[in-house]
């Protein structure tokens, strides 16, 4: 196996990394997609200023990893969904740990102060991915997803990125405030 290097993808990655989540895409549940992504969105998510790095080697891109806003909406700027996909060849390599390590960095390098991984369920392997880089599981969505005949939960797992302001937290919205 030649070396690999995890770096910030180029437009040249894109259609290796529209590949790997297409066949993901099309037979797996790691994501809710269930068709090809345009070459257009991938593009869009290479020039939206939010990490995007890919694992490298003499065979081509193995996987990448990549930070998106969780939802459209002002509040949640500083809160990140984070995604990791590989090649079903180069799995058990390590590739996903490091493609993480990589992003967490960055996201915190950022000033983000929140990253949020969605799981489809079960699936130990990521489970334990994002465990080893501190993500905590937040809650389970429960058959929200509806792929390939089948029902499936949703594991939220959080990170926080940066330490908490004391005081600053609000857990609890009070009628009229």
């Amino acid at each position: 196996m030649s070396s690999v290097i995890i770096r910030e993808a180029r437009a040249s990655d894109l259609a290796a990394v529209g590949e790997i989540y297409t066949f993901e895409s099309e037979h797996a549940y790691s994501t809710f997609e269930t068709q090809r992504r345009p070459l257009a969105d991938w593009q869009h998510k290479l020039g939206s200023g939010d990490p995007f790095l890919v694992a490298v080697s003499d065979e081509g891109v193995l996987g990448f990893a990549y930070a998106s806003p969780f939802r459209d909406r002002p509040a949640y700027h500083r809160t990140r969904e984070t995604s990791v996909y590989l090649d079903r060849t180069a799995r058990g390599r390590s590739l996903g740990t490091r493609l993480y390590a990589e992003l967490v960095a960055r996201l915190r390098a950022d000033g983000f102060h929140t990253a949020l991984a969605l799981i489809a369920l079960p699936n130990e392997a990521s489970v334990r991915l994002h465990r080893a880089h501190g993500f905590e599981h937040a809650g389970t969505m429960r058959e929200v997803g509806d792929k390939q005949d089948r029902l499936i939960d949703v594991g939220v797992y959080q990170l926080m990125l940066q330490p908490q302001k004391a005081g600053s937290t609000v857990t609890e919205s009070q009628p009229g405030s």
